[in-house]
């Protein structure tokens, strides 16, 4: 027998944070952490590539 589904109400506020986060990258990780069911930590790791053509070499 499963365990009965926790019915989760879905707040605007961390939604948008999120959306804008995301929106913010290129490239990289947005990732949002839960406890009990709700979201209390939303983190961005951005990297940042460089094209090859765009390197300089150092003499």
């Amino acid at each position: 027998m499963s365990a009965p589904v926790k019915q989760i109400e879905i707040s605007p506020e961390w939604v948008g944070i999120v959306v804008k986060q995301v929106e913010s990258l290129r490239f990289g990780v947005v990732q949002i952490t839960v406890h009990d069911s709700r979201v209390v930590q939303i983190e961005k790791t951005e990297k940042v590539r460089i094209d090859q053509g765009e390197r300089r070499e150092s003499r």
